[in-house]
């Protein structure tokens, strides 16, 4: 008896120091508090509908302009299944894997539980080859998004793993509506050289390092004359939902056809005019248009982005029951005018400008020769993740950034798990702020954003232009007083970049 109570308060013992020494590697590592998985999450009541998905991991043959290729699918198909639902209704998407290496979903523009975000060795695990993984979330607001993998993003995005995620209004503004999903392919010659430029203007195109790696140009996985048309009725109002899921900026013209900005990464845009201008979309970047179809033949959207490739967007726009073709199309390319989007009437402001700031981040984003991917490393205030300083916050905090491209390459910056407030640009004060969850900010630009730490977890903050996070510009939104379990590499082969 004497042996077993000695027995029992040995195991105390040896308990307890056990429990302080987690406590201690806890503390030591960064992990006090509350883990994001302990954070609650809000279940779906008995009457919600639940809308139910299945996707597949899997390598598919993929056919653009003639060539055979071995693409990363969804469900076999470049783009992945199109996931559609109504404002308010619940999804649950459950992730197969059949590739041969770990993958994620990432919803992205979607402010979602942090533990829902789909980022490898931040959020979750990567999913393992031929295991699952169940993704469930309230899909609370209206808007264009995307689905993309975030594990080695920028190997698995650019091999075709992503989709588009749309969530319908309740009470729509148009008759009709359809996804545009542009990207990039290594298939075909390199028939231009690296500093041609957007609109043939001369300018430093600040996607150099990009440019030279693609030579071909798809809209939902194919190129022309293989592009599937929009068809529309005479006087329907049609929404256009235009997704960059490359790595590049893409240039759009309407030919001539008045439309107006709809809604600018998911969030409405109100009381626009009417433009037949041109527009640039950023890598990652969601732009609808509406128009309204008052044409009498048959007509296209185009590219007139100098650099050869732009030759491969051409959408037909069929319109029922005309039979007359429209093949004019811009002649002069200078003669084209750009769409200033920050111009494009209003969006609903989420922040007063006025407000002082709990915290304030300086982002200094600079490009240079390293040891990173393609010998080139992109940095945040001079470091490379995962060694970039975190913004660190507590909860309730209202976080302004401002940030400045030293560079002579684009940087889309995107934060995952928020909306933020762009105030400024290059100093002047924006007139109209611009709600968004992606900014691109050129060479030598400089925003200032704000955005209010509602959302509790760990989150990214990286560049788009995917070539640029795995080298480096990543860096991360963590709150005070919660952690995240999981790791970088290890077992699991996280790579959230």
């Amino acid at each position: 008896m004497k042996y077993i109570i000695t027995l029992l308060i040995l195991v105390t013992i040896i308990g307890i120091i056990a429990s302080c020494q987690v406590k201690d590697q806890n503390k030591s590592a960064g992990l006090e508090g509350i883990s994001i998985l302990d954070i609650p999450l809000e279940k779906p009541e008995m009457e919600e509908k639940i809308n139910f998905f299945e996707l597949v991991a899997k390598k598919a043959t993929w056919n653009i302009k003639g060539e055979s290729i071995e693409a990363w699918t969804y469900n076999g198909t470049v783009p992945g299944e199109e996931i559609r639902v109504i404002e308010g209704e619940w999804v649950e998407v459950n992730l197969k894997n059949e590739l041969d290496e770990p993958v994620t979903i990432h919803w992205h523009g979607m402010v979602l539980p942090n533990v829902m975000d789909g980022v490898a060795g931040v959020t979750q695990n990567a999913i393992q080859p031929g295991e699952s993984f169940t993704y469930q979330f309230k899909a609370l607001e209206a808007g264009t998004y995307w689905y993309h993998s975030h594990q080695n993003g920028f190997e698995q995005v650019d091999r075709g793993l992503y989709g588009a995620f749309i969530v319908e209004p309740k009470e729509k503004s148009y008759d009709k509506d359809y996804v545009l999903m542009l990207d990039e392919w290594d298939v075909g010659e390199n028939n231009r050289g690296m500093m041609n430029s957007m609109m043939g203007d001369g300018s430093t195109p600040g996607e150099m390092d990009s440019q030279m790696m693609y030579q071909t140009f798809t809209v939902n996985g194919k190129s022309a004359p293989n592009i599937n048309p929009i068809d529309i009725n005479a006087g329907e109002i049609v929404r256009l939902r235009i997704i960059n899921a490359g790595y590049q900026k893409h240039v759009l013209y309407l030919n001539d056809h008045s439309y107006r900005i709809a809604a600018i990464d998911g969030k409405e845009v109100e009381g626009n005019s009417l433009t037949t201008d041109v527009f640039i979309i950023a890598p990652g970047e969601r732009i609808d248009l509406e128009f309204t179809e008052t044409g009498t033949m048959d007509w296209f959207i185009d590219s007139p982005n100098a650099v050869e490739e732009a030759k491969d967007i051409l959408i037909p726009v069929n319109i029922a029951g005309v039979e007359e073709e429209n093949y004019a199309s811009y002649r002069d390319a200078s003669q084209l005018k750009i769409m200033d989007i920050s111009q494009q009437g209003k969006m609903d402001s989420i922040i007063d400008p006025n407000q002082e700031p709990d915290i304030e981040y300086t982002m200094d984003l600079s490009a240079g020769m390293g040891m990173m991917q393609g010998g080139m490393t992109y940095t945040i205030n001079g470091e490379t993740f995962p060694d970039t300083e975190p913004i660190q916050v507590k909860k309730g905090d209202l976080v302004k950034v401002r940030i400045t491209n030293n560079s002579m390459l684009d940087h889309p910056m995107h934060l995952h798990g928020h909306y933020f407030q762009v105030i400024s640009k290059n100093g002047l004060s924006l007139e109209n702020p611009l709600v968004k969850d992606l900014i691109n900010v050129e060479p030598h630009e400089q925003y200032e954003i704000l955005f209010i730490a509602d959302n509790p977890g760990d989150w990214l903050f990286h560049c788009h232009d995917l070539l640029h996070a795995t080298g480096g510009m990543v860096t991360a939104v963590k709150y005070n007083g919660y952690y995240s379990s999981f790791e970088l590499g290890g077992e699991y082969h996280n790579e959230p970049e």
